[in-house]
């Protein structure tokens, strides 16, 4: 296993809490990567617990968004660990910043390997969250993960989508090709120069004419309410070729075969609604849930505690597992 450099203070966005007890772990994934994780647990628990996986959102790392939902379930009474992605953050793998649809995918079964060996977790009560678009590589390993018992996604972006036809299925096939020359003749480039090259960031400044939604990403990644110096969307972003895997390759395809509980949480007011309103309609069984957030944005999920509905959250996991509720 990779021996990785982490860092021992609290290096959150968000504040660290006394009801819960927090270490930082390592685990591997199906792929030889050493991933980083910090764990939360209820602190003083004794039997062994239903545990949670979180990450995301696409692009940030677990002392953001996947950190804070990871210690507010832990208070809840779960055992959790936020991780940070193959390529990215504390985590190990090279080339730096680099997303794949598979591997992105299997960190969360990774995840419940490790889940599996602790005698403090519950076999039988492993769930996970993904949010952003971290949300659907959750559903992907849902769907070829039996051993996720239950899932919840949250403000849910489809990379494969947004990546194949752009904000709102705006790209014509022509588009789409072009997109791919462009791409290709910087692979040609980075190949020859040995170098890879980045996204930029969310943009910063932002221009006058930049949407609703970028000045709502700026406003959390580019502030000190979100910035985090590992954050590839705080800084120069990520891997730019990226998006050649996710256009030929859609994560959802077989979304509808997911058996285990799902529950879909999106904003109203976000511009990515789209995505999880259109997966959840191929989605079966009695054991799936939408719910609509009134008057929240996309970022509004990322820590904006008086709109992440975690009471829901909660009661859902406990449903599933089978948990007495209190």
């Amino acid at each position: 296993m990779e021996k990785l450099e982490l860092t021992r203070e609290w290096d959150k966005t968000f504040p660290q809490s006394n009801r819960v007890e927090h270490t930082k772990i390592t685990f591997l994934n199906r792929y030889g990567i050493t991933l980083a994780a910090d764990l939360y647990r209820p602190a003083g628990a004794q039997e062994p617990l239903a545990a949670i996986a979180v990450c995301g959102p696409y692009g940030a790392v677990k002392e953001q968004v996947s950190g804070l939902y990871a210690q507010t379930l832990a208070e809840r009474g779960f055992l959790t660990i936020a991780f940070a992605p193959s390529f990215c953050g504390e985590s190990g793998g090279t080339p730096r910043n680099l997303t794949s649809p598979e591997i992105s995918t299997d960190d969360f079964s990774a995840a419940v390997d490790y889940l599996l060996t602790r005698d403090d977790v519950d076999p039988r009560r492993i769930g996970i969250v993904g949010i952003c678009g971290w949300g659907g590589f959750a559903l992907n390993a849902a769907a070829n993960d039996p051993r996720i018992r239950a899932t919840v996604t949250s403000t849910m972006y489809d990379m494969s989508r947004v990546n194949a036809n752009g904000y709102f299925d705006a790209m014509t096939p022509d588009d789409r090709y072009r997109l791919r020359e462009q791409l290709n003749d910087l692979r040609t480039e980075e190949y020859r120069s040995g170098t890879c090259s980045r996204d930029g960031g969310v943009v910063d400044p932002l221009p006058e004419d930049a949407p609703l939604f970028v000045r709502q990403y700026h406003d959390y990644y580019k502030t000190p309410r979100g910035y985090h110096r590992r954050s590839p969307n705080s800084n120069d972003d990520l891997n730019r070729l990226n998006a050649l895997a996710f256009i030929n390759m859609p994560i959802l395809c077989y979304a509808g075969e997911i058996r285990s509980a799902v529950l879909m949480i999106h904003g109203e007011k976000a511009h990515s609604r789209y995505f999880s309103e259109d997966v959840f309609k191929r989605l079966t069984g009695d054991n799936k849930e939408l719910l609509i957030v009134p008057g929240a944005c996309h970022v509004d999920l990322y820590d904006n505690l008086d709109a992440i509905p975690f009471d829901r959250m909660e009661e859902f996991f406990h449903r599933t597992f089978g948990d007495v509720l209190p």
